[in-house]
């Protein structure tokens, strides 16, 4: 039975309760022509639920909350049967426990590689062992020696819902447990070096990587080099639900901000559960916020209502809130470029705080800070919460009817434009949700609006503009200069053309782009996704616009030639990515001057 599937020898005690289980159903005993469950319940048993020992299954995940595209399934590898219930013994790998459920499904034609028993990086405990006449053989080292004795495995018993009880060695780094297991003369060569793998992924290219990937290094720093890369690595992590983030004191403490904020703003009151109001539910969001180089500058933890169980005529009324639109930003860069002054940026902390509701709307206390005292009551907001539907309107309403107080004029086409004039100079404010950008011809202007601003809102003051809706823009006394490398990296990254052949030109001159009815159909999802990144991209470069809206024409329908199309224009940005040049030529024909930001 173990050696059907590949199963770790650890739970041979699973398969002697899973052999008796089967036994006590198909063997018949002697002189009486009945199993012995048939002598035992009086009915003869069903043996349609049996499965093949050691298979693959998949179990339905219930805990937590999942995400429009996140996995419904958790794999794991078939234990037996339930001694108390009609329920599957499952080992699930991502948990690493057996667990007993009804919803799973089974693939008997899948064999279980020894990668899905890699509990704790332990090459002894992680890899299956069979043994044969000859000793012991390890199937996930076929030119290796193999041993000659395998160790002796923990039992994990038939009624224990935990994890088999890791060793000694898988509780020690790989290097310490390997060195344990050296003899006792080699332990003092603790300066020896190790040849470090010469594999490169693709994500990390050689040409990408710091220092000489040739060069040999002790053990002693590649135990350093290693704690200290995983623990970077684990940081960018974001926690998907408060159970794991409840665990990381740094996730801690930006939940206790967020929280503290609602006590500034007095955004909800305890109290008891109206009778004909039902609660909405809140859910917390972890997110790792980024600077300009990607890296993560700071966590942030924001409590949210789940607004789609509200309803509407009942919680909310309107939810229309006007945003900034790309074209209105680069018309203010050129406005604020040709009058000579720069624009300064600020954020509003917890914007939709702010923003007073009409509605009389209770929601739960947040997961993982429930009152001990009063857990049955309920939270009466004052103000609006992230995540309700009339949250952005709440909140422009309370920015703009401060601003028109303070003197500004509302555009009348643009609604996030204001406009403030005072005697000769004018101060100009853009408005992006909770992104707010300013400037004037005024110093003096420019600083009082910003601490009236700072009065009336906690604010955080960015000083120049430099970064926005992904737009990386530098002023000078040239003019101002407006690119989007960051954005590029990322889409090249995500898209894999980060390491693609460049290429001059968005287009090929004698390319005739068509239906193609006859060509290879692609993923439709993923060309949308290109053209939609690509689309993004527009806002700075103009040069690939009509490449870009020749290409959006077929995404119904998108065929090979159409994606070799648009990974022509992915490529065009590999080469000059952080080259923030202007090249200008002139065309007699159109008479006009083209310019071209790269």
């Amino acid at each position: 039975m173990l050696d059907e599937h590949r199963t770790l020898r650890r739970f041979w005690a699973e398969a002697v309760n899973t052999a008796c289980y089967i036994a006590n159903r198909i063997f018949l005993r002697a002189f009486l022509g009945k199993t012995s469950y048939e002598l035992q319940f009086g009915r003869q048993p069903s043996v349609k639920h049996l499965r093949a020992f050691g298979c693959r299954c998949f179990g339905l995940k219930k805990a937590g909350h999942l995400d429009k595209f996140d996995s419904r399934c958790l794999d794991g590898i078939f234990l037996g049967y339930a001694s108390s219930s009609r329920a599957f013994r499952v080992w699930i790998l991502e948990a690493k426990q057996v667990v007993e459920t009804c919803e799973v499904s089974f693939d008997e034609t899948m064999p279980c590689t020894t990668s899905a028993f890699e509990f704790s990086g332990d090459d002894e405990e992680g890899t299956p062992i069979f043994e044969d006449e000859e000793g012991a053989v390890d199937v996930g080292d076929a030119g290796a020696t193999a041993p000659t004795a395998a160790p002796a495995p923990s039992a994990t018993s038939s009624d224990d819902e935990g994890g088999p009880l890791p060793t000694a060695s898988s509780l020690l780094p790989r290097q310490q447990a390997h060195a344990e297991a050296r003899p006792a003369e080699d332990a003092g060569e603790v300066t020896s070096e190790i040849v470090p793998s010469r594999q490169v992924q693709r994500d990390h290219p050689p040409h990408r990587m710091i220092g000489d990937i040739h060069q040999r290094v002790t053990r002693s720093s590649v135990n350093s080099l290693a704690f200290f890369s995983h623990s970077a690595y684990v940081a960018s992590f974001e926690p998907r639900d408060v159970s794991h983030a409840l665990s990381d004191p740094n996730w801690v403490n930006a939940m206790h901000e967020e929280l503290e904020n609602f006590e500034r703003n007095h955004v909800w009151d305890l109290v008891e559960p109206a009778q004909n109001y039902r609660p909405i539910g809140t859910k917390w969001v972890f997110k790792n916020k980024q600077g300009e180089d990607g890296m993560v500058v700071r966590n942030k933890a924001r409590l949210v209502a789940q607004g789609f169980c509200q309803k509407e005529g009942i919680d909310y009324e309107e939810t229309f809130a006007p945003v900034a639109r790309l074209e209105a930003i680069r018309i203010l860069l050129a406005f604020a470029a040709s009058k000579g002054f720069k624009l300064q940026q600020m954020d509003v902390k917890s914007a939709f705080l702010n923003g007073f509701i009409e509605e009389e709307v209770y929601v739960r206390q947040p997961l993982g800070f429930e009152s001990a005292r009063f857990p049955d009551l309920v939270y009466k907001l004052r103000k609006a919460l992230y995540g309700l539907k009339q949250a952005p309107k709440a909140w422009y309403a309370r920015l703009k009817s401060f601003l028109l107080k303070s003197g500004f004029v509302m555009g009348l086409v643009d609604k996030t434009l204001f406009l403030l004039s005072r005697g000769g100079d004018t101060l100009i404010v853009q408005i992006y949700v909770d992104d707010i950008i300013f400037g004037g011809s005024s110093h003096a202007l420019v600083s009082s609006f910003a601490e009236q601003m700072s009065r009336e809102f906690e604010m955080s003051l960015m000083g120049e503009l430099q970064f926005f809706l992904g737009l990386q823009i530098k002023q000078g006394l040239e003019g101002t200069f407006v690119h989007q490398a960051k954005y590029t990296r990322d889409i090249l990254k995500k898209f894999n053309m980060d390491d693609s052949k460049p290429m001059t030109t968005p287009m090929s001159t004698n390319m005739a782009l068509d239906g193609d009815e006859d060509g290879e159909v692609v993923d439709q999802k993923e060309f949308r996704g290109m053209i939609d990144s690509l689309l993004y991209l527009t806002a700075t470069r103009p040069d690939i616009q009509f490449a870009v809206y020749l290409c959006a024409r077929y995404q119904a329908s998108p065929r090979t030639s159409h994606r070799q199309a648009v990974k022509r224009i992915f490529r065009l940005q590999v080469e000059g990515v952080d080259n923030a040049l202007i090249k200008g030529e002139i065309e007699s024909q159109w008479t006009g001057l083209i310019a071209l930001l790269v």
